[in-house]
């Protein structure tokens, strides 16, 4: 369980001035005197209600994203609009006050690719189907405007934060001489292996971030969820996102299935795509034990730190790959592995 951190007199106070604006907010809309029930939330500092008409039994998805907590909800709207305008099953925007961070949203339901599969393993093959596909679309979509670019050089540096948070705190050493050695080394890599024309990447696209909605037709039968720090980067970004889940296994069959059709559909260089993958999967399974480290570590939410073992498996699986040579061994000797003992280490209860 995430240990709750001291609440000050000055949190509290931003607190219930926090909780009236959203009831100012709810009650200026058909779902005033709803009835609010809270959902799971994220690793963000967003939360999430579920509001019901008592009346009608109409639902909509309240969101908070605090703004002083960081969080935006501009993109979100933007990017929802866009996807939406291309057929794709974002949820819509009812209402929203960009000011406090709060918005209305469309209520997709409940049934996330993650537990449809859990109650009918037959259907994991069509819905990593359905979700492929929809990667495949975005090849040839427009781009909405002003979207960061996902390079090399960017992608190599955010693998910092593997060092700096999941290193040095099992370790007490982030070794940053090792460090600005591999992000040199990587980046060198990834200039090599995963240049080429860039897409939209909606970056956290996973079976827990997908909806799967089998009365609407085609493409928008997955719903989308969580995209609002999309990027535009190399095409396999989002597949090794939704294949190398760390959430759920995917079986290999499906994984290659996926990649398979994925390649044939794109018409992608099979040789360049099978080796961009895995390098990929390297930058983000060490991005997320950096992001998860520190969730932990500063934020108190060691949750994630269960899910560890599975980013870790995909990360040494990956390196497998020859393209990795020349980073592995220094991976393998410098980051320590998430044994019990090592995972203990980033609980700071």
């Amino acid at each position: 369980m995430d240990r709750p951190e001291m609440a000050t007199p000055s949190d509290m106070t931003r607190a219930t001035s926090r909780t009236a604006q959203a009831e100012e907010f709810i009650a200026r809309s058909p779902w005033s005197g709803a009835r609010r029930v809270p959902l799971a939330g994220d690793a963000s500092a967003r939360r999430y209600e579920r509001l019901t008409d008592q009346d009608t039994g109409r639902t909509a998805i309240f969101m908070d994203a605090p703004p002083d907590g960081g969080e935006t909800i501009d993109r979100f709207v933007e990017l929802a609009e866009h996807l939406r305008s291309i057929g794709l099953s974002a949820p819509e925007i009812l209402l929203s006050d960009t000011d406090h961070g709060f918005l209305l949203l469309e209520d997709l339901g409940d049934d996330l690719f993650a537990r449809v599969i859990d109650r009918a393993p037959d259907l994991e093959r069509p819905l990593y189907e359905a979700a492929t596909d929809l990667l495949i679309s975005l090849q040839d979509t427009p781009l909405p405007a002003g979207l960061e670019s996902f390079g090399p050089t960017v992608m190599a540096e955010k693998t910092a934060i593997a060092f700096e948070h999941y290193v040095e705190g099992i370790t007490g050493d982030a070794r940053p001489e090792t460090m600005a050695r591999f992000i040199e080394r990587f980046e060198s890599l990834l200039f090599r292996t995963t240049q080429g024309p860039k897409v939209l990447i909606l970056r956290d696209y996973h079976a827990e971030n997908l909806i799967w909605l089998p009365d609407r037709k085609g493409l928008a039968r997955v719903g989308l969820l969580d995209f609002q720090d999309a990027v535009t980067a190399h095409p396999a970004y989002d597949l090794v996102s939704l294949l190398q889940d760390i959430r759920r296994d995917v079986s290999t069959a499906t994984e290659m299935r996926m990649i398979d059709r994925f390649i044939a559909a794109t018409g992608a260089n099979d040789h360049e795509f099978r080796t961009a993958y895995p390098v990929l999967g390297v930058q983000r399974n060490l991005r997320i034990l950096g992001v998860f480290a520190k969730l932990s570590r500063k934020l108190g939410k060691t949750r994630y730190l269960a899910l560890m073992p599975a980013v870790w498996a995909h990360l040494l699986r990956d390196l497998e790959h020859p393209a990795l040579a020349g980073v592995a061994d220094l991976l393998r000797e410098t980051l320590p592995p998430p044994t019990p003992e090592n995972l203990a280490r980033l609980n700071p209860t």
